[in-house]
């Protein structure tokens, strides 16, 4: 299977506004941060998949998404594909024992 993280949220940051000529208009400015994260895996050949969506990326986050995964699929060994993010590698990442992460190299080249 291959995993990934994806952010989505808004940031509120007012810019530009219309008032008549000569006037400076105040608009209030309140920038408000909202965000929630869908951590995935995809199964490529038969479209199996296993999505949940997080407050953060982090490692308790993708603890409880391995947790989550594992349960979804109890019977397989899964072999999961990972990019290099801190969370993936922390040291207090718990994986569980039908799971084995891999990891995808860094960057490639295209020539």
């Amino acid at each position: 299977m291959f995993q990934d993280e994806a952010g989505f949220g808004r940031i509120n940051n007012p810019k530009y506004c219309r008032c008549e000529k000569g006037t400076r208009p105040s608009v209030p400015c309140h920038h408000i941060r909202e965000y929630r994260y869908v951590y995935g895996a995809v199964e490529p050949l038969t479209g199996e998949n296993c999505f949940v969506v997080m407050p953060y990326c982090n490692t308790d986050c993708m603890n409880m998404f391995l947790k989550e995964l594992s349960n979804t699929f109890p019977r397989d060994k899964i072999i999961l594909a990972c990019d290099g993010a801190a969370w993936h590698k922390s040291k207090t990442l718990k994986i569980p024992e039908n799971i084995e992460l891999i990891f995808i190299p860094p960057y490639t080249k295209n020539h």
